[in-house]
């Protein structure tokens, strides 16, 4: 399950959604990860741009190895704006063990800072400011890319 919220994201009915759709299922575990915009160095905000074919398959990649451990996942991500002290990133991984949800789970969160095509921007004085020191470059991206030997 990928959610995509323009905006903040609404934490309690986000969690009470999946909860409520996996609870049946006989997973043994659900454990969650949530991500807040920090309020330093003068952001005010963090807004995010999207690639969502890419997103969709780069998830379902995720979706498919952890279905094989038994193991589902739910994760929800802002686009455009999210002011700080509101949560931008959601996920859950379902599994039978606990064991298998948290090793899967620093795991998907560290893939995720690094490959998902997703763009963070700081606002600062109201102005909308590319993060490129907080920021992983992905491989096969941008305009030289072609030219990678």
């Amino acid at each position: 399950m990928l959610l995509i919220s323009k905006g903040p994201l609404e934490v309690e009915k986000i969690f009470a959604r999946w909860y409520g759709a996996e609870h049946k299922n006989n997973y043994g575990a659900m454990v969650s990860f949530v991500g807040t915009v920090r309020e330093e160095n003068g952001i005010e905000a963090l807004s995010f741009d999207l690639y969502r074919p890419v997103l969709q398959a780069w998830f379902d990649e995720w979706q498919k190895r952890l279905g094989e451990k038994g193991a589902y996942l739910a994760m929800a991500h802002s686009e455009g704006d999210v002011p700080a002290h509101k949560s931008s990133f959601m996920c859950a991984i379902f599994s039978p063990k606990r064991r298998v949800a948290l090793e899967m789970l620093d795991a998907f969160v560290e893939d995720f800072k690094a490959n998902a095509p997703i763009w963070k921007y700081d606002v600062v004085e109201g102005k909308r400011l590319y993060a490129a020191d907080r920021s992983t470059p992905m491989a096969g991206s941008g305009l030289l890319a072609g030219d990678e030997k």
